[in-house]
């Protein structure tokens, strides 16, 4: 990718519902995927979301990493898989930070923590995926946040899309993207992406990241 989360933020935990977070919603019990020893924040891209406790008054400073996780933990966030194939290689991560930027032109986000081990890849890409995931998807995305493993090996069913991309099969939509920009932001990259086309192909319930668990929304 020209200049400019791993998984946007790699990450370990899923309940049924975490992320159903409409008010007075029902959540479902908690299912441990794997241990968070084994991830990286679930979106080398974005702070991540730790336990949900009270923050301390404001001040004139930066407030602290923990309390500032505390904080974020309450937002709930949408799941995508980034990948690419720079080189004829596949490469993939789990992104928490994924977001809309502009219409005109069509822009989006994600996030890739400066330490992220797969970002030194994804930016060689001249193109890359965002792979939008379905509520019953969150294992696949444990499995694109964690490290020291190969994503895309088996149970990972993907097909080759446009630019040769790697499309994760039943993802409710595929973006394919151009690289537009890139910014170093504190400790995190931005990288900004040229909607070139998508694809839409499950109108179900998107998987959402929540509390440092995966779950389903639940409208009224």
């Amino acid at each position: 990718m020209g200049s400019g989360t791993e998984t946007g933020r790699e990450v370990g935990q899923m309940t049924a519902a975490h992320e159903d977070s409409a008010p007075g919603a029902p959540v479902a019990a908690p299912l441990r995927l794997v241990s968070p020893d084994e991830l990286v924040s679930p979106d080398e891209s974005a702070p991540a979301q730790g336990g949900s406790t009270a923050g301390a008054p404001v001040t004139g400073g930066p407030v602290g990493g923990d309390e500032f996780r505390r904080a974020l933990a309450v937002h709930a966030a949408g799941v995508v898989v980034v990948t690419a194939r720079p080189g004829g290689v596949p490469v993939g991560l789990t992104a928490t930070s994924f977001s809309s930027v502009s219409l005109e032109p069509p822009l989006v986000s994600f996030y890739v923590a400066r330490s992220s081990t797969t970002w030194p890849s994804l930016r060689l890409a001249d193109h890359f995926a965002v792979n939008v995931l379905a509520s019953h998807q969150a294992e696949l995305a444990a499995r694109f946040a964690k490290k020291n493993t190969d994503r895309f090996a088996h149970p990972t069913q993907w097909s080759e899309g446009p630019q040769d991309l790697p499309f994760l099969d039943e993802a409710s939509a595929h973006l394919v993207c151009r690289p537009h920009h890139t910014v170093e932001v504190g400790d995190h990259i931005l990288v900004v992406g040229l909607v070139t086309s998508t694809s839409v192909s499950s109108a179900g319930r998107p998987l959402i990241y929540h509390k440092g668990r995966f779950g389903r929304f639940m409208p009224y």
